[in-house]
């Protein structure tokens, strides 16, 4: 039986997608495996929303090449739209597929492996949570984001086809479901009827088999009332709202082309908090725009830490070609190093003191991954929990688990 891997860089939208290829190629008879070692073909979702990560993606290429020399590469994602040219040189990649047809990457792969086999293979789960990939594209032009020109407008899906992928993945028997779009507020807005993430929120909320629903970052700047209101009162989704801040200082926002002010973030973060105290609050946070001042820093510093954010992923300003930032007068790289770290310092106390707030607690959880000696799980409010193995669990299983220990560097819980 041929075999395939998938490995995905970047957002959650990659992940979305390679759970559809995943369960697409098992339909057709081809076992997904979990190490790129053992596979015929590898499937490579790459990125391209930074230096580092388009870096990681091509270091990934080599390895491959290197240590994989006869398993052929099917080469997908947004550095393929920026660098498609360049990426041919790599000798093992049989086929470059545009994000504009991603759709068709399964049957590319089947066609690659010598058709559909007629063997029922075993319906294995991708991973724990089902992904579902409700949106693509943006149509916003922030002064420093290449997403819009490699994925394109926004394009969302029907919400009968959503509800027809969280009911399959609910008879494969995932419990917690994460929607995800590369603008998921902005859902809906390009379908005729136009419709909203409101509309599908109480669709998949609605439906029986849905426990947990997750959804992937929010903008801050497409949230209306009713959204809030939804968050804040439906039990179902979870306690977890990761939001596209990118910075505080309104010189800096304005720079960006980010039409948003501290002070709605900061009524934002506050109503979250208050209406799910238990909420786990995020941010994404870019340090050393072109520009950023001393005290525009200082502002940034300042915000994060009064805020009630609990974790925020911190991005030094990495210029991507093609955008207006990527011209304009760099800040040195020794001064974003230094700030990057100290907000990253600020991130992990504070995430700390939140998971410690929870000693002793009972939470949902689902069931992560599971070996001889471990399980670990995932909190609705998404602290990762590490427990015995002994426990008759299963991984996608949604259950109670007590935290017991926090530290630093993990959380220990046991099953109630």
């Amino acid at each position: 039986m041929s075999s395939v891997f998938i490995h995905n860089f970047g957002c959650r939208v990659n992940q979305a997608e390679a759970f559809d290829w995943a369960d697409s190629l098992a339909e057709a008879g081809f076992s997904v495996v979990k190490d790129w070692r053992q596979a015929e073909l590898v499937v490579v979702n790459s990125c391209a929303l930074t230096s580092r990560a388009e870096s990681d993606v091509r270091q990934f290429l080599r390895r491959l090449s290197r240590e994989a020399p006869r398993a052929r590469v099917v080469l997908t994602g947004c550095l393929v739209e920026k660098n498609p040219k360049e990426l041919r040189d790599y000798s093992n990649i049989v086929s470059i597929i545009l994000n504009s047809a991603k759709d068709r990457l399964p049957e590319e792969v089947i066609k690659l492996l010598g058709g559909r086999t007629a063997a029922a293979v075993e319906k294995k789960a991708y991973r724990s949570r089902a992904l579902i990939k409700v949106q693509d594209g943006c149509d916003s032009r922030c002064t420093f984001c290449i997403i819009p020109y490699l994925r394109g407008p926004s394009r969302s899906w029907p919400v009968e086809k959503i509800i027809q992928k969280v009911r399959r993945a609910a008879s494969l028997g995932y419990e917690e479901f994460v929607l995800a779009g590369i603008h998921l507020c902005a859902y809906g807005q390009d379908l005729n009827p136009k419709s909203s993430l409101v509309e599908l929120l109480k669709e998949v909320v609605a439906l029986p088999e849905v426990h947990l629903l997750r959804l992937s970052s929010l903008d801050p700047r497409l949230m209306p009332d009713e959204l809030l209101e939804l968050l804040a009162a439906e039990k179902k989704i979870c306690p977890h709202f990761h939001l596209s801040l990118q910075h505080a200082s309104p010189s800096v926002l304005r720079k960006m082309g980010r039409k948003s002010t501290p002070e709605e973030y900061r009524a934002l973060l506050q109503f979250l908090k208050e209406k799910r105290p238990e909420a786990s609050l995020g941010a994404d946070i870019i340090v050393g725009f072109p520009g950023e001042r001393e005290e525009d820093y200082q502002y940034l510093k300042d915000f994060l830490s009064e805020s009630p954010l609990t974790y925020f992923h911190v991005f030094s300003f990495s210029p991507r070609k093609g955008t207006p930032a990527a011209s304009w007068p760099m800040v040195d790289e020794k001064i974003k190093k230094v700030r990057s770290e100290e907000l990253r310092k600020i991130s992990r106390e504070k995430n700390f003191c939140f998971k410690s707030s929870f000693s002793g607690q009972v939470l949902p959880a689902v069931v992560i991954r599971k070996d001889k000696e471990q399980a670990e799980l995932l909190t609705a409010n998404y602290i990762k929990v590490k427990a015995p193995a002994s426990y008759e669990i299963r991984p996608r299983q949604l259950v109670k688990i007590r935290i017991t220990k926090v530290s630093s560097y993990s959380v220990e819980g046991e099953i109630a």
